[in-house]
């Protein structure tokens, strides 16, 4: 499948190597306004080619976006040291308004991945902005906070993180929800795991992991000024669902009723394959976890709600 990527920066096109490396996609077609960054980074990437999957990389304008299946929007501004995501709204909607005209316009068929921050709302002013129905604007939520979670319980565990299971949910931001009570490691609950292996689950662990994921963009901007190494990959991880037809479970963004919060964009985990978001899941949570992701649904709800389009 052919794939668009609207923004060569650090984020697109690290998601555009992620993808030639996992064979994600057979043509990639970067766009953005610095043409002569957008033709360095493709040919870059290109000369990955040989040592990975045969996809002919391309940098273009708008127009030879037509014919694509995905189309990856990483445009927009990047988010300075100290400013949350939130604070990225006004900034960020003016960019999409001209970006999600020119895209509909050559390829009016295709599945919208929003990476944008913040990437909730950003992806439901794209979906507004579009037209397109809630399953075919795909925002990448939380599917790195999710990663984070996982490697952070994997590496206090001692396993795999591709071992553990658990969402982070909600907000791709302060907000967000660790649902610790339906994480697993293998098959068993991570407290029953952490206790047979010795390496217990305390409340001082929870602390730790939470932090770590909370704030681990925070932590990587201030050291580097950006994140593009992990979201690439979780970007390049959704195509290769969509790409595949997988019907992968992902904890990603789509405009839906979210525990009584209506025509909301925020992270549960769904299940994505061709046709964009197939259905959504809620995991067993807490009454305390319960009202938290209302509360972060509650809080992007007021949130975009405030945006004029």
């Amino acid at each position: 499948m052919k794939i668009g990527i609207v923004g060569a920066g650090m984020v697109g096109s690290a998601a555009a190597f992620s993808c030639v490396m996992r064979g994600a996609a057979s043509r990639i077609v970067l766009v953005d306004l610095d043409k002569a960054r957008a033709r360095a980074e493709a040919e870059d990437i290109a000369h990955a080619v040989p040592f990975a999957h045969a996809v002919q990389v391309d940098a273009g304008d708008y127009a030879d976006l037509a014919g694509a299946g995905v189309v990856i929007l990483a445009c927009g501004v990047s988010q300075k040291p100290g400013e949350t995501r939130l604070q990225l709204l006004d900034r960020n909607a003016e960019v999409f308004r001209s970006v999600v005209g020119e895209v509909m316009a050559v390829c009016p068929d295709a599945i919208l991945l929003v990476a944008s921050n913040p990437v909730d709302i950003m992806g439901q002013i794209t979906q507004r902005l579009s037209g397109l129905p809630p399953e075919r604007v795909i925002g990448s939520g939380t599917i790195l906070d999710t990663a984070r979670f996982r490697w952070l319980l994997g590496r206090h565990l001692g396993i795999a993180p591709r071992s553990v299971h658990g969402y982070v949910l909600g907000e791709h931001g302060d907000s967000e929800v660790l649902a610790w009570s339906s994480a697993r490691a293998g098959s068993a609950s991570v407290a029953s795991f952490a206790a047979q292996v010795g390496n217990a689950i305390t409340e001082d662990v929870r602390q730790t992991i939470d932090y770590g994921v909370r704030h681990a963009a925070y932590t990587i901007i201030e050291g580097k000024g950006a994140t593009w190494y992990g979201i690439g990959a979780g970007l390049a991880r959704i195509v290769s669902a969509i790409t595949s037809d997988e019907q992968a479970v992902l904890t990603v963004s789509s405009v839906s009723d979210v525990l009584g919060v209506h025509d909301v964009a925020c992270s549960v985990p769904r299940v994505v394959g061709a046709q964009g978001v197939n259905a959504e899941l809620l995991p067993d949570l807490s009454d305390k976890e319960t009202e938290a992701l209302r509360a972060s649904a509650e809080l992007l709800k007021t949130t975009v709600e405030q945006v004029s389009l």
